[in-house]
This record gives C-alpha cells, structure tokens and sequence, in this order.
C-alpha cells in the first residue's frame, strides 16, 4: 500500500494477519494481557513505551482500579460438562470476575451470574464489571435454555489486586511542538473490529509517519484501556496537552460496511474535522460524517469541556448499529483485508491534510502578481495544467494571514495535497510566506 505522499504502508493482508494475532491475545481493562499485546505492538513500531499508573492513583474524577489477571474461568454443569470456558474464549467470563470456586444450583446460578443473548441465541456476549465487584459468565441463549437443574461448579481462577494500569505510548517527533494525537482502545479481548482492527490501522499509520524523513507537526500514539486509559492519561500528561492541536480516535474500521464513518469533535468545525472532511473527499470514498455526541469512544474524554481537544472519531459501520458489535460474531471473519488497508490510508490521508493547517500571507497582495517571470505559469497559453495554476491563484487570492492551506482547498474545492503543492512553490518566491 503507498501512502498519499508516495511512501510505503503495510498491506492489507499484512494487517489482516496483525489483527490474527491481537485477537488471540486474551486481555482486559489491566494485566499481563495487555502488557502482551503491547509487547507485539511494539515489535511493530518500535520505540513504544509502556506507562503504568500505579492502583489507587486518583486521575481526574477517576481512581486507577485493582489490576486484574485471569489465569482460568470455568462453569461446570452437574454431568461435568463444561457449560462456559475461558480457555475456549475469553467472552466466556465476564471481566473483571472475582475469584470464585463455588458450587451452586441453577436458580442461584441464573441470579446475577449468567449471561446471553436471547435475540442472538448462537452468540456470546462481552460483558464486563470493572467497577463492581462480581462475577459471571457468558454462553449462547441456546445453551442457557437447556441447562438442567443440579449443582453446578463455578471457578475463576484469577487476581484482583493492586497493581497497575497500563498503556502504550509512541512518539513520532517532528519539526515543531505542535502535537496530533492518534488513540485505538486495547480492552476488548477476542473482538476483531472493535478494535484490533483499530489497533492495527493505528500502528500501521505510525510506521509510515515514522519513516518518513521529516514531520512537521510531532505525531503521538497512544494504545490505551477505554475511558480509565485516556482519562489518566490526559491527568499525568498536562504538559503534552497544551500543545495538541487535534487528534483521531480509531475504531472499527475493518468490518464488511461499504462506508466509512467520521464522527466530528464536540466543536464540530476543528481543524481536524475539516482535516478529515477533505481527505475523505479527496480520496473519492463512500462516507458519512456524523455531528458529536457525548457517547462512544475516548473522543469523549479528549473533547471533554476541559481539554477541547478537536479530536474525532473514525470507524466504518457505527459501533452498536451492527449485530456482530460485542458478540462473539466479532471475529476474524468479520473483517476485510480491504477495509483495513483503506482505513488506514484515509487516516494518514487526514494527518497529511492537518499539516495543511498554516496560515499563510500573500506577500504582493495589490492585484495579481505575474507568476511568469518566478516559473510558475508556462510561457504559452492554453489548459495545460490548469488546475495546478488554480490552486496557485486560489492561494494567492485567499492568503490574508490568517486563513490556511486547508482552508482554500475547502473553499476552491481542490485537492489539499494540490493546493499545498502550489502554497509551497509559491513560498519559494517572494510571493508567500507561512505563518505559525
């Protein structure tokens, strides 16, 4: 796969592959699990680091919970069939299940500690209690139905002790100190869209940036637990806030639907919004863009009224719309090679297109200066690369100063790789220069 600046991405097959081993990672909200799958996904992109938060810490209106390993969860039923199985799959026991060796009967059992989906009867459900203290199972409604009375044997062999919260941090370092910050949440275990889909389009995304030469603005990536990740994360790094200037959030992004989807920040205008406005159209791709609410993924923490980070939300079919989403439906299956590849060149399509968000000053601004004599109009007449002497022109009667590169390829409705091409050539002369 190349990239929109002619360098080199991972394929789709590749990371079809990747998100192969992200799902047979068994991990949850804390744990070796996770500290595994940072392992793998810094085989990927070197130079990530892992930060962990000790339990206890308090982290805005949040405490960093009890670190939670599971070594094995099993249900066994009165004839000693294993009814549930986290070996199986780790969407067998709810997360964050506190250690249980008990016997029971159905009814007791049935009270608070099975799980299904009675509309999907062939599926199994995720379900969590991260912050309540319990446990449980989760098996098909088919199974549920037929389980017969007697005293069935319930077993977590598991953690639930002070440790650490733990995420994965890179840092692609750039000309200024200006930062983007790209996030994919690493919590769900077993699920191939939401979000090893994520991960893998987010990882892939850092190694073409960090192979490139030069980056103007710092890109940093972070793989991090849902909503406890991102919130102590933007707790314990005050400093790296203050210079973000926007960000994406990744998320299903691999899943059979024909559109991608891009959710706006709360702002709804910033520069990201537009970023990834243009890129989607740019690249001529089926999408829909859809206005913020405060419900999803971690663009809630990072659009939060504190922080007002601009950042959005890209995924494909919207989470919760589709029948796979927190099922074990979620599977390798469920994802297109296809689907990854163009998810990860839109992304690295709209961090090109942020970096067109700088100002920029027409320097002879009383009428139009001859583009001739500095080489950049042909000699000779004619429709000879006329879209390239409009985007010229275009930035030429748009430069104020405070407008940006993004801003005229939005309003000429040309290409914002175009319209910077033509913005550089321009600062080139004694024509243009660049603010901030």
């Amino acid at each position: 796969m190349i990239g929109g600046d002619g360098s080199s991405m991972v394929d789709g097959d590749t990371l079809l592959t990747r998100a192969a081993t992200v799902v047979d990672i068994p991990r949850s909200l804390t744990g070796d699990g996770v500290r595994q799958l940072l392992d793998v996904i810094g085989d990927w992109v070197p130079g990530l680091q892992q930060v962990e938060v000790p339990t206890g810490t308090e982290v805005l209106d949040w405490t960093v919970p009890e670190e939670w390993n599971l070594r094995r969860a099993t249900l066994t039923g009165p004839d000693g069939t294993v009814v549930a199985d986290s070996a199986r799959s780790p969407l067998e026991v709810v997360g964050y299940s506190v250690p249980v060796d008990t016997r029971l009967g159905l009814a007791d059992l049935e009270d608070g500690h099975l799980h299904s989906l009675p509309d999907q009867p062939d599926l199994v459900p995720w379900r969590t209690s991260y912050y309540r203290r319990t446990w449980g199972f989760c098996i098909p409604d088919r199974v549920r139905r037929d389980l017969p009375e007697g005293d069935y044997h319930a077993r977590v062999d598991a953690t639930l002790e002070p440790g650490h919260l733990t995420w994965g941090e890179l840092v692609v370092p750039g000309e200024t100190t200006e930062e983007v910050l790209v996030t994919a949440h690493l919590c769900h275990p077993a699920m191939a869209n939401d979000n090893a889909s994520g991960l893998v389009v987010a990882a892939a995304v850092a190694e073409a940036l960090a192979a490139r030469p030069t980056r103007r603005r710092t890109h940093r990536f972070l793989f991090a637990p849902g909503t406890i990740g991102a919130v102590a994360w933007l707790a314990t790094r005050p400093d790296v806030v203050s210079r973000v200037v926007g960000g994406v959030v990744i998320s299903g992004v691999g899943d059979p639907g024909t559109s991608l989807t891009y959710k706006r920040s709360r702002r709804g205008s910033a520069p990201m919004d537009t970023a990834m406005r243009l890129a989607l159209r740019d690249a001529e791709v089926e999408h829909t863009l859809v206005d913020y609410a405060p419900w999803g993924y971690d663009e809630r923490q990072f659009n939060s009224l504190g922080y007002d980070l601009g950042v959005g939300l890209l995924n494909r079919t919207p989470h919760g719309t589709y029948p796979e989403y927190h099922t074990s439906a979620d599977d390798l299956s469920f994802l297109r090679a296809a689907h990854l590849e163009e998810s990860a060149s839109l992304v690295l399509a709209g961090l090109d297109a942020l970096e067109a968000h700088r100002p920029v000053r027409n320097l002879k601004p009383h009428g139009e200066p001859q583009l001739g004599p500095r080489g950049l109009w042909p000699s000779i007449g004619g429709a000879t690369g006329r879209r390239a002497q409009m985007a010229l022109l275009w930035v030429l009667a748009e430069a104020d100063g405070e407008r940006t590169v993004l801003d005229v390829a939005d309003r000429a409705g040309l290409p914002v790789a175009e319209v910077m091409a033509a913005a550089t050539q321009l600062a080139g002369t004694d024509l243009l220069e660049f603010g901030g």
